[in-house]
């Protein structure tokens, strides 16, 4: 097989430029001068509303010296280009290759140390950000990756957190999802000391796809990016505290969070559609500024858009997939639907018997805290269509003995729905036809529909 060159080399620019050149089609490029204040979300937004999502690149933005690209992970088969597949088969793709974590090699030198600033001359005004919503804060960085790293292992954790400047050389940054920095955070206090992170912003999209992965508190997501480009993640090490990170990175900022250290943070525009001040309120102080020297901003576009949805989510997706596979045969596909945000899963099985619907859907429920609705289906629905999922509801489930809900479990902490101590309930819906179902679906003979396709196409000319 041919060397895909979207993975070839660890390189965003090499990326963007090969994609373009292969898919010119998928790419909009604006040259004329567009506002940091809101445009790029704008632009993404009107093209959304006409069912496109091209890669963005934007050349020229008012106030930031560096061009811009966003909406990379907005449509699924250009995630699968990634993988030499398509986007139905892009679960299995994905998992093989995480499935085969390669560990990271640190190198001498890379594009990131083009430019390197440290100490009092540390001034993130030089660093770009753009505001996104009217009802933001400010500017914010989307693509915030921290890395840090356990100091008697060395084992790295990554993970997105959304940051805003809070002040010369400190940015405010929520880790409101709790997870395993959190508990990185609350170790380095015990031992009474703060915790060494590096904040990756801009790097190859298989880079950006394995921070937004699942793995096991103590696995290197590192590791999961040699596995998706199928070589070692190209590392150097930061100047201060030797966090290793992407040599081919567009910005890196290096430094601390002080657990104790807070400030205002928020609200920003979150996958729910809602303005979210819910934040931790952390404080991360930067020691030392990277970049390229021809660095671009790497944008990613928050809210309920497709891109926010599909980064964070095709990991998790493809997980439960192979979980669900694994366990219950009887399943042939699973959507998380843009629809839902993060919160729906569609799933669609041939139910061998009784019950089973119900308790796959009782499995998605436990193993997936953001969760809150699970809908059934069999395996002739095409889950990927909102209005066969809602046509199979219509017709098959009766709420009396279809619908079952749980509550009192933990949910996301930025579901505006939530308790104020962040419980949820959970439900699932039942929509398959069941092993008693009376009824013969309606459908058109092939050769009817060929004469129409026939017709139409000499009406056409």
């Amino acid at each position: 097989m041919a060397e895909n060159l979207l993975r070839a080399t660890q390189d965003f620019h090499r990326f963007a430029v090969a994609y373009a050149e292969r898919y010119p089609d998928d790419v909009l490029t604006i040259a004329q001068r567009v506002s940091a204040d809101q445009d790029v979300t704008a632009i993404v937004a009107q093209l959304a509303a006409r069912g496109q999502h091209p890669m963005l690149v934007c050349e020229n933005v008012d106030g930031i010296s560096t061009p811009l690209a966003t909406n990379c992970f907005a449509s699924r088969e250009r995630i699968a280009r990634l993988f030499d597949t398509h986007a139905g088969a892009l679960f299995d793709a994905y998992q093989q290759r995480a499935n085969a974590p390669v560990a990271p090699v640190v190198v001498s030198n890379g594009p990131v140390l083009d430019e390197v600033t440290e100490g009092e001359a540390v001034d993130l005004a030089h660093l770009p950000m753009i505001r996104h919503f009217d009802t933001d804060r400010g500017p914010y960085v989307t693509n915030a990756v921290i890395v840090a790293e356990d100091p008697l292992t060395g084992v790295a954790n990554m993970s997105y957190h959304r940051s805003m400047r809070h002040a010369r050389n400190a940015l405010a940054t929520s880790l409101h999802s709790r997870g395993h920095l959190w508990r990185m955070l609350q170790t380095a206090q015990a031992r009474g000391d703060t915790l060494k992170v590096a904040m990756v912003i801009g790097a190859h999209p298989l880079f950006m796809l394995a921070a937004a992965s699942r793995v096991p508190f103590g696995a290197d997501e590192r590791a999961i990016a040699g596995g998706l480009f199928g070589a070692p993640l190209q590392l150097v090490r930061t100047p201060r505290h030797g966090i290793g990170v992407p040599a081919a990175a567009e910005f890196v900022l290096e430094g601390f969070i002080d657990p104790h250290a807070r400030a205002d943070e928020g609200p920003f525009g979150e996958f729910t559609g809602y303005s979210s001040d819910r934040s931790t309120n952390n404080v991360f102080h930067v020691d030392t500024m990277m970049r390229r020297r021809d660095a671009w901003l790497v944008d990613v576009v928050g809210g309920p858009y497709a891109e926010h949805l599909t980064l964070a989510r095709l990991p998790r997706e493809a997980e439960m997939s192979e979980k669900l596979k694994a366990r219950f045969p009887s399943v042939t596909a699973l959507h998380y639907p843009n629809s839902g945000t993060h919160f729906h899963c569609y799933v669609a099985l041939k139910q061998s018997r009784d019950g089973e619907a119900r308790q796959i859907m009782l499995a998605l429920l436990g193993w997936d805290p953001y969760l809150k609705h699970v809908v059934a289906v069999d395996s002739d629905i095409d889950i990927t269509d909102d209005s066969q999922v809602l046509w199979a509801m219509a017709a098959h489930a009766q709420p009396h003995e279809d619908v079952f809900i749980v509550d009192g479990l933990p949910g996301s902490p930025l579901d505006p729905s939530s308790s104020a101590n962040g419980t949820t309930s959970r439900m699932g819906i039942d929509a398959t036809r069941g092993a008693k179902f009376d009824g013969i679906r309606a459908r058109i003979g092939d050769d009817a529909m060929r004469r129409a396709q026939a017709f139409i196409d000499g009406a056409a000319r």
